[in-house]
């Protein structure tokens, strides 16, 4: 039997062996190229429905992303579920880069607004705890009054529509009708009926008559000038955080998603799916895709320099801490000038409002409220609750956060530029011998690598940028507006030094940075002085007092809410004078001087 079939075999011999090689080769390839790695990697990145991944290669596949000559393990519905992954990881990538900076703003945005609240509460009680111990004839009275001053500086540091310098003569308006009938003549709701008219009448003639003397306008001046720079901070901080959630929320372009299906997928369709791109490569493409995020660099630079200049403006020029804890002395000077001006007061109320007044208090203070007032003027400020920190410890908590803000802000001046670098770095990329360039497996990727921007897209080999993102358009532009907005409100802001400790001079190390034009430390146009990136934890304190240690402050507590009394404050009253009042003024202004 055998050597009947032996001859047959030997005459067909040479057909017959390169049949079976080549069936043999066949059947070894198939096994080799299988799909079994590309369905492991489409179950494991949850890519879709994992039937649709065929178990062998397929020929002639006819697909609109990931072409090819040869075998295939992709499918038309395998791309368009790589289109949904794709976007879904890319935007999960840009997701987890932007998170820290948005925890960053949205973390310090509210540490700053309630620091805020903390010296503004403490300047409440302050302010207070003075009415009811040294001027108690007036204090029930007058307290509803200061709730409503320092709930009106609270909403106006929280961005509210609110003039501070307005919110101040409203509080000594309403404040002249109780100086008047309690502390300037004690004596005179016993001898006249005192009522609305009176009061009004007083509070109308209050800036003309000038009972404060010098101090209310101070007081509104320095509030409005130290409280403006914390209400832009504040008002910054939120703008930043909704540039935050316009990137978040971005949409990437139909070219886009292609270039990216075509950077991650496409090369699992021959079965290569551990193969990395390279790094020319994925840069070309996020670059592409990322070109109107890019766009957003300039302005951040300069945000985030105005930033700065905001932040040492509350630490300098514009101190925060100092004017809030100053109003106690303002208000007390103020009533003590009122005080020691009595007769000149009173006899110019008498020829406006026609009141007949009687015997008006002497020069001198007599009564013992306004003998308290005169010997404790002078005297330190009494010291807060122990539950309390002290005003050292404000000024000291909120200089570490301000350098702490700052530290944290040298790090995300080029975020929007270094975006795509920081896609294309660790596991996502690879820069051997060996990487994926799109098209087939290479030793270098020889294209031409673009530079970040839409104008530099147009050289894009990878990546077609059409048009600019409207959404991100309008948020450029916004910022840009905000820029410009801010810069005009503080023309000076740029000129601002922070505020060293008296004697200090030390500068903190770990909070000098070295940077150069690229690393926005200068916005274009701002001429050759470079921000100055002093550290901030040197403070000088109110009236040359040092801090009562060296350590670490903690978080604080959350401080009880200033209560609203009565609403915002509304508009000064604003009323053609008669001609009385006008020479009744100017007599009173002409005998003090």
């Amino acid at each position: 039997m055998s050597r009947g079939i032996c001859p047959r075999v030997t005459s067909c011999g040479p057909f017959w062996i390169l049949s079976a090689v080549i069936f043999a080769v066949n059947v070894i390839d198939v096994d080799a190229y299988s799909c079994h790695e590309v369905r492991t990697a489409f179950q494991l990145r949850q890519v879709g429905p994992l039937h649709r991944v065929p178990e062998t290669p397929g020929t002639d596949v006819d697909l609109l992303i990931c072409k090819h000559h040869g075998p295939s393990c992709c499918t038309r519905k395998m791309e368009e579920s790589y289109q949904f992954a794709v976007k879904r990881e890319t935007l999960h990538n840009i997701h987890s880069y932007s998170y820290e900076l948005e925890h960053l703003i949205s973390g310090h945005s509210d540490a700053f607004q309630d620091m805020f609240q903390y010296l503004l509460t403490f300047s409440q009680g302050h302010l207070s705890s003075l009415l009811e111990g040294t001027y108690s004839s007036l204090s029930r009275n007058a307290l509803p009054h200061v709730n409503q001053l320092f709930s009106s500086l609270s909403l106006y540091l929280r961005g509210a529509n609110v003039s501070v310098e307005a919110t101040v003569h409203q509080f000594f308006n309403n404040l002249f009708p109780l100086v008047y009938t309690r502390l300037i003549n004690p004596g005179i709701e016993g001898s006249v009926m005192v009522g609305n008219e009176m009061a009004d009448c007083l509070r109308m003639i209050r800036q003309d008559v000038n009972p404060f003397g010098p101090h209310a306008a101070i007081m509104a001046q320095e509030l409005a000038g130290a409280m403006g720079a914390g209400r832009q901070l504040g008002l910054a901080l939120e703008e930043g955080l909704e540039v935050m959630n316009a990137t978040e929320h971005l949409s990437l372009s139909r070219e886009c998603v292609k270039g990216l299906v075509k950077m991650v997928y496409c090369s699992h369709c021959r079965g290569l799916t551990l193969i990395k791109p390279c790094v020319g490569y994925c840069l070309n493409v996020m670059r592409g895709c990322l070109a109107s995020v890019s766009e957003l660099d300039q302005p951040w630079r300069r945000y985030t320099s105005l930033l700065e200049q905001l932040t040492h403006a509350m630490a300098g020029h514009h101190s925060l801490e100092l004017a809030l804890l100053g109003v106690r002395g303002h208000v007390d000077e103020a009533l003590l000038y009122a005080q020691l001006h009595g007769p000149l007061i009173t006899a110019t109320v008498d020829k406006v409002c026609g009141l007949s007044t009687g015997e008006p208090t002497g020069m001198q203070p007599t009564s013992p409220e306004v003998t308290t007032s005169v010997v404790t003027s002078s005297t330190p400020l009494p010291s807060a609750a122990p539950s309390q920190p002290q005003p050292e410890q404000w000024m000291g908590q909120l200089a570490n956060l301000r350098r702490d803000f700052l530290m944290y802000l040298q790090r995300y001046k080029s975020f929007f530029a270094a975006l795509p670098e920081m896609l294309c770095e660790g596991e996502n990329v690879v820069d051997d011998a060996t990487c994926w360039s799109g098209d087939d497996v290479v030793e270098s990727y020889t294209g031409r690598v673009v530079g970040n921007g839409l104008h530099a897209q147009r050289q894009n080999p990878e990546v077609k940028v059409r048009s600019p993102n409207p959404t991100l358009a309008e948020v450029k532009e916004r910022m840009e507006r905000f820029n410009q907005e801010t810069q005009e409100r503080f023309p000076k802001l740029g000129q601002m030094e922070p505020w060293e400790e008296l004697g200090s001079g030390e500068i903190d190390e770990g909070s000098t940075t070295d940077c150069d034009d690229e690393d926005g430390c200068q916005a274009s146009g701002d001429g050759p002085d470079k921000t100055s990136h002093t550290d901030v934890s040197s403070e000088r304190k109110s009236n040359g007092r040092q801090p009562g240690g060296d350590s670490p402050y903690e978080s604080p507590v959350k401080p009880p809410s200033v209560r609203v009394i009565g609403g915002s404050p509304s508009a000064i009253w604003a009323q053609p004078w008669s001609l009385a009042l006008l020479l009744a003024a100017l007599c009173f202004q002409w005998t003090l001087f």
